[in-house]
């Protein structure tokens, strides 16, 4: 992969990752869906993203079949705690199973999947522990807003969070306004997800917008692969976007190729504009 982004802890992951959100849970595609994380895989996609939360662990699950043949040192795995678990009486419980059910015995990152009632020193706790005993690399956290990183950032050790993963895509640009520069001044990577907007369900006309199918044709590319170029563009910002199909998956990972010029960037601007005030987190 061309695109990478490099961690606060040194770590050089690729742009254009691997989500699972939706995979694992129909038998009927099952084999579908497997071809087409390892076509991803093999095209470099190495960042591989999923959470016990997908399918009631079904994701994880067919994600640990899936990289059963790979070099586990190759590969960068990610998942997610939930709520209900993200406490000392349940973590270590939770990390396990996703662990079993993927086959691995460490994480490379796991994430606190969003905010529940469990103060946020507990939670952080708990992840600095499971780090300490090698069973993860690293944490971060999911869909948390500027005030909550700056509420974590006052909390012992969370000033070790790595990554916040929250929904973002050309049509949804409000993390832009202040969340994503204070990420940026905290060295914070952005992990985004859903940057396909769900093949275009949670905006509609992204996939028919002029200015994208302009930008597109001038790369000889589709709207898809110009939305992860966008998305990825700042060097700062890794892409999960969850395909069922080998085809679309080496679709998305034919993004890394492109690199979006000024031009490109003030026609997308001009179409769908950076926020101009604080938007409420989108989550879908």
């Amino acid at each position: 992969m061309n695109h990478q982004v490099t961690l606060r802890n040194g770590i050089t992951v690729p742009a254009l990752g691997l989500g699972t959100w939706y995979l694992g849970e129909n038998a009927a595609t099952y084999a579908q869906e497997k071809k087409a994380l390892s076509a991803g895989i093999d095209a470099g996609m190495t960042l591989l993203d999923t959470a016990e939360m997908y399918g009631g662990g079904a994701a994880e699950d067919l994600l640990g079949d899936v990289i059963r043949k790979y070099d586990r040192e190759k590969l960068y795995i990610v998942s997610k705690v939930l709520p209900g678990n993200a406490n000392r009486r349940h973590l270590n419980d939770a990390l396990r199973d996703s662990m079993d059910r993927l086959g691995v015995d460490y994480l490379d990152l796991y994430l606190y999947h969003w905010r529940g009632g469990t103060p946020l020193a507990e939670t952080v706790a708990c992840l600095e522990e499971a780090k300490a005993a090698g069973k993860i690399r690293a944490w971060g956290v999911s869909n948390f807003d500027i005030s909550d990183m700056e509420e974590l950032w006052r909390v012992p050790g969370g000033k070790n969070c790595l990554v916040n993963q929250v929904l973002y895509h050309v049509g949804s640009r409000g993390i832009e306004y202040s969340l994503l520069p204070w990420m940026r001044e905290h060295d914070v990577a952005l992990m985004a997800y859903c940057p396909l907007a769900q093949a275009g369900s949670l905006r509609r006309g992204l996939m028919t917008n002029p200015a994208l199918k302009a930008v597109a044709d001038r790369h000889q590319a589709t709207v898809a692969q110009v939305m992860l170029a966008f998305a990825i563009r700042d060097g700062h910002t890794i892409a999960i976007p969850r395909s069922a199909h080998a085809g679309h998956t080496l679709e998305n990972a034919g993004a890394d190729a492109i690199t979006l010029t000024p031009e490109d960037l003030a026609q997308i601007e001009a179409a769908y504009p950076a926020p101009t005030r604080k938007e409420w987190l989108d989550m879908q």
